[in-house]
């Protein structure tokens, strides 16, 4: 058996300019963090040779790859040119949907672990394992998102990414010197309703191509230096008036970014003391994200009382194999 770990995300500002209407003419940037919540894979030989078997939210089991109808496994095993004989499973820490790029964490960690099974892991570095899931999910599906959720499950940690016309990425490690202290000055709340981020994402890249959705994505992209200076510096006021900025710019990308019950949610954290916040992923639902100083904590709790508090840690790590008991098989 071998397992993989990858983390979930934060992304903090600029996001939607990682989507490819927008980085292939102006070039685009976010700012985010991976935390201790992860998605899990797991492989190993599975005993009908002549099948393949998979659990997820469901189980199949089938007989080719092309027969499986989860597309983001189906692309990965064509991709690798793997086949019958193996089961694979995976778990998370938190529901699909949510915000967090699980999608991406999805890909990136089923990759690494299917080429570790393959006695390939030293090729499989984290800018390889983030290339290879954009091409996965961009290329192969088709599917209408961006590019950050990739390369934050692949590196884990603090980074700014930057996407290039060209399709290149360059990604930049924020000097972060008191991450306890922005954990601290940070309050995430669950708030249910989960959705499809392909789904918003189609919308708004279409949105992004006009010029005027253009320039708020160039005003959001401008926001990612003032936050890395701000946590740099530890100006955790400034760090909350700078995402505050970001949410007020991200509610004309879409309808489905912010629905009224997001938006009052959202204002009763800034009447009880929150000095900015965001909601997680493209919208719709999910987790919402608050800065908030200490003190004011109690009072934040209380007025999302209706909303679940997830307590979290930060990753810097990204993309791990954590167990393997297995001789590569190269055969398959």
């Amino acid at each position: 058996m071998i397992i993989s770990r990858t983390p979930f995300r934060i992304s903090y500002v600029g996001g939607g300019s990682d989507l490819p209407a927008y980085y292939r003419e102006h070039g685009g940037a976010v700012l985010s963090s991976t935390i201790d919540k992860y998605l899990y894979v797991s492989s190993h030989d599975f005993f009908e040779s002549g099948q393949i078997r998979t659990k997820y939210s469901s189980t199949e089991t089938v007989s080719s790859v092309g027969a499986l109808q989860h597309p983001l496994l189906r692309a990965i095993l064509t991709r690798l040119k793997l086949g019958t004989g193996l089961e694979i499973s995976s778990i998370a820490d938190v529901p699909s949907g949510t915000g967090m790029g699980s999608s991406s964490s999805f890909t990136v960690g089923t990759l690494h672990n299917l080429m570790a099974r393959l006695g390939r892991a030293d090729e499989a570095s984290k800018s390889w394992l983030a290339q290879q899931a954009c091409m996965v999910e961009l290329g192969d599906l088709g599917e209408p998102i961006g590019k950050q959720d990739q390369y934050a499950a692949a590196f884990g940690g603090f980074q700014i990414y930057r996407f290039e016309p060209d399709e290149s990425v360059s990604v930049h490690p924020v000097a972060l010197p008191d991450p306890e202290g922005w954990l601290r000055h940070l309050r995430l709340y669950y708030l249910g309703n989960q959705r499809s981020a392909s789904a918003i994402l189609a919308q708004q890249s279409l949105e992004s191509a006009k010029r005027s959705k253009q320039d708020v994505l160039r005003e959001m992209v401008q926001l990612v230096d003032p936050l890395a200076a701000a946590l740099g510096t530890s100006n955790w006021t400034e760090c909350g008036r700078l995402m505050h900025e970001n949410w007020l710019l991200k509610q004309s990308l879409a309808h489905g970014i912010s629905d009224s019950a997001i938006q009052n949610a959202y204002e009763r954290g800034m009447k009880a003391g929150a000095l900015g916040g965001k909601l997680l992923g493209a919208g719709g639902g999910g987790f919402m994200l608050f800065v908030a100083r200490p003190e004011d904590h109690a009072a934040l709790d209380a007025a999302l009382s209706d909303l679940r508090l997830f307590p979290f840690n930060w990753d810097n790590e990204g993309s791990r194999i954590i167990y393997s008991d297995e001789q590569p098989n190269l055969q398959r």
